[in-house]
């Protein structure tokens, strides 16, 4: 098993905590509107050939809630500036959902931020057809349960999120919605300049989606491919919204061939 540390980052006043795990080149990992789930199986495949650097959001975790963050651009800023300081651009990045919407979001800002760009499920730009899941509205049980295409079949889920909850997990959980809720409510979980702004970046993109995903459409998948210039598609066929949970072989074989050197 690869070794993995939490650690702290000082980044413009802010502590971000952040897990750090793997060997060999690094790469970013921003996680999706729930929060960091832990290692799993997918975070081990990839750690034999890469450093795993995965912060956590602020207001997720151990890193504060900062108050003038507003949204996913903001959001997206202070990561910029935590690898400027770092000294870790260019780098290549792997984001999940909400975190795949900030990974967006970066690239608009500054392209050449980043070697190559993986989005999973990612939210972020406005489907033209389906809508993304108001899964605000759903209780923390049923939004857990609508991320994947089949959770009594999908081990490590059930090792996540099955049980009953305890209400430390329960108030986490609902302080990740809140945040969630803080920076993408309106409008929901997209940015109306987003695709906008990618038009024209030049940046090695691939797209996973579970062709199940029940949160966000094709049509979210299908804006991406449109803004960003040579974008690539990677369905995973029978997954839902985790599609590196409930594939994780096929995840890691499509990002790993991906991102090799």
């Amino acid at each position: 098993m690869a070794l993995w540390n939490e650690e702290t980052v000082r980044v413009g006043g802010v502590d971000v905590t952040a897990i750090k795990g793997g060997s060999g080149e690094p790469v970013l990992v921003l996680h999706d509107e729930l929060g960091y789930p832990g290692w799993m199986t997918w975070n081990q495949r990839l750690a034999e050939q890469r450093t795993l650097f995965v912060p956590l959001q602020p207001g997720f975790g151990r890193t504060p809630r900062v108050e003038w963050l507003r949204n996913y651009r903001d959001l997206a800023g202070l990561y910029v500036r935590m690898l400027h300081e770092l000294r870790l651009e260019p780098i290549d990045v792997i984001g999940f959902s909400a975190g795949a919407f900030v990974a967006a979001e970066m690239a608009a800002s500054d392209p050449h931020i980043f070697k190559r760009m993986v989005l999973v499920g990612p939210m972020g730009i406005k489907p033209e057809e389906g809508e993304i899941l108001d899964f605000l509205s759903l209780t923390v049980r049923s939004h857990l349960r609508a991320t994947v295409a089949d959770p009594e079949n999908t081990p490590e889920f059930g090792a996540i999120y099955g049980g009953e909850m305890t209400p430390a997990q329960f108030e986490a959980f609902e302080d990740a919605r809140t945040e969630t809720a803080r920076l993408g409510w309106e409008p929901f979980m997209h940015n109306p300049s987003l695709p906008h702004l990618l038009n024209g970046v030049r940046l090695p993109t691939l797209i996973v989606w579970g062709d199940r995903d029940g949160v966000v459409p094709r049509g979210c998948v299908d804006g991406y491919r449109a803004a960003i210039e040579g974008a690539r598609v990677a369905e995973i066929k029978g997954a839902g919204h985790r599609p590196e949970i409930e594939d994780s072989a096929a995840f890691a074989r499509v990002v790993k061939d991906f991102l090799k050197p």
